[in-house]
């Protein structure tokens, strides 16, 4: 099954994808804006996770597509708990596709597929301090909230740096689903 955005369609990721990733995964660029570190990542080792996805009952991993169906971006529920109906997520977008409305796109997209399809409570996730642009994306495009800072918690490009937390629960999303109607 898909999950299918107006602008966007989020569907599983297949070996075909290994170049995708592979570029976000390497990319220094984006590396800076977002939390965690990786390593130079070889092809096989990119197939090999891509192997290894589907064997998690707590993960969902999805590529994200714009209506040309060319790839542009990650997105990704992970440590869905299903007693506490919570989940982290989180995106990524080659660079030459921010600022087109898909990033927006898909996180709605992940929200009514994780409240309405999933069922599932709350949805969260951490941003590093100086990424304005995923906070405002979260905060202001899509109605969640700070709840807090963690103070010096990642250390990136040489300098330790605060970490926003944010969220939102299924009743504040379905209270931006009214006031869209409205």
């Amino acid at each position: 099954m898909n999950l299918l955005g107006k602008l966007v369609t989020l569907r599983s990721i297949e070996k075909k994808d290994a170049g995708f990733l592979l570029g976000l995964v390497n990319s220094p660029e984006l590396e800076y804006w977002v939390v965690g570190s990786s390593v130079p990542t070889s092809t096989i080792q990119q197939e090999k996770w891509i192997d290894n996805i589907g064997n998690s009952h707590t993960d969902i991993r999805l590529i994200v597509e714009n209506k040309e169906g060319v790839a542009v971006g990650f997105a990704n529920l992970v440590q869905i708990d299903p007693i506490n109906r919570t989940a982290v997520h989180g995106v990524k977008f080659a660079k030459e596709f921010r600022g087109c409305g898909y990033a927006k796109d898909t996180v709605i997209a992940i929200m009514e597929y994780a409240f309405n399809t999933l069922n599932l409570n709350r949805l969260e996730s951490t941003i590093l301090e100086y990424n304005d642009s995923s906070i405002g994306l979260y905060t202001k495009a899509c109605g969640w909230t700070v709840e807090g800072v963690k103070k010096s918690a990642v250390y990136k490009n040489g300098v330790y740096n605060n970490l926003v937390m944010i969220g939102i629960t299924k009743d504040d999303f379905k209270q931006l689903s009214l006031k869209k109607c409205s």
